[in-house]
């Protein structure tokens, strides 16, 4: 299931895409194609954004799988110029820490990359066993 929300109300307007995908690589890598189109459908190109996704969602999808249940990705544009990337998984006893990999790994570098390219990243615990990781990214006016 995917859904646009445009909220209104006190603050400036807010535009939102949640949708939820399976915890394969098949699905980070729809999340990523998703995000991408959705926000240009917006008229917001950011290749930072889509390299955030891409990291955010295999790690969901490799960290954060449960059988049977599948991680959730919403993108948000808020009215204040901040992009915002959610990914929540159902492995709130794993938590995110950006390490630098070891000799010549091949993998270990996606919250480093988030860090680079994000202006502001952490992780929300939710109703047990969920864990969101997001990341924000200031757009220019």
């Amino acid at each position: 299931m995917s859904r646009e929300i445009t909220r209104t109300g006190n603050s400036a307007p807010t535009r939102e895409f949640t949708v939820l995908l399976s915890p394969t690589r098949r699905g980070a890598r729809l999340a990523r194609f998703l995000a991408v189109a959705q926000l240009a459908d917006w008229g917001v190109f950011s290749d930072a954004a889509a390299h955030i996704v891409a990291e955010l969602a295999a790690n969901a999808a490799v960290h954060g799988r449960v059988p049977g249940r599948d991680f959730r990705l919403s993108v948000a544009v808020r009215g204040d110029g901040v992009l915002r990337i959610e990914v929540t998984d159902t492995r709130g006893d794993q938590s995110p820490a950006p390490m630098a990999p070891t000799g010549d790994a091949e993998t270990g570098r996606g919250l480093l990359i988030v860090e680079a390219l994000a202006d502001r990243w952490g992780m929300d615990r939710g109703l047990v066993p969920r864990k969101t990781v997001w990341a924000e990214i200031d757009l220019a006016p």
